[in-house]
């Protein structure tokens, strides 16, 4: 069924990719971090964070623990919490990734209903899986139910004609250069109505 097709492919893309462990926080490297991201000196930052320098540069460099006292002067200092000391900058920021799929190379999977094909394939773990579909079926009887999973979802109309029912809505009809985005556990199926299978991309959230 296309409901079960569908969601396995969503599933198989969250799975997808090495559990990852988080690594514990260097503080001192963290705290020198935090301060060069601010353009400050050694100086400049223990007068924000009403310490003395020297205290500070221990901190730094490892030859002193500080106490929460002095951590809270910090982070005040800082602008940031006390827990953000202790938690590394969010490692989807700057990760330098990138794929490119060129016309023809994504990776088939045929449903009853759609023809996908998955770009950015090799990527692992991540957090959007855009693919591209021919929409084969023509009419909502032939899903057998509705298709649903856990996120959101983005439809853009690429070729013909779509008509895009879902669960809360009225039908919606989609041309190309339409688009469409939606909580996808509420209920939806894409039919094609034009002549030709129509052809959309799909980009689904995967967190």
């Amino acid at each position: 069924m296309a409901e079960i097709e569908q969601a396995k492919i969503i599933r198989i893309a969250r799975e997808d990719g090495a559990e990852t462990v988080p690594e514990p926080v260097d503080l001192a490297a963290r705290v020198r971090e935090l301060r060069k991201a601010r353009g400050w000196t050694l100086e400049q930052a223990a007068v924000q964070a009403g310490l003395a320098r020297s205290t500070l540069s221990k901190i730094e460099n490892g030859q002193m623990s500080p106490t929460y006292e002095a951590l809270k002067k910090l982070a005040d200092g800082l602008e940031i919490s006390v827990p953000q000391l202790f938690t590394p900058p969010s490692k989807g920021q700057v990760t330098g990734r990138m794929a490119v799929t060129r016309q023809g190379e994504g990776v088939a999977h045929l449903t009853t209903t759609y023809e996908h094909e998955l770009l950015a394939n090799p990527l692992r773990k991540k957090q959007m899986l855009p693919y591209r579909a021919r929409i084969r079926a023509r009419s909502f009887e032939e899903f057998h139910g509705w298709v649903r999973h856990d996120g959101e979802e983005f439809l853009y109309v690429l070729t013909g004609i779509v008509r895009l029912y879902t669960e809360f809505y009225e039908p919606q009809d989609l041309r190309r250069g339409d688009s469409a985005y939606y909580d996808a556990s509420m209920g939806h199926n894409l039919v094609s109505v034009s002549e030709e299978d129509a052809t959309v991309l799909w980009v689904t959230s995967l967190v």
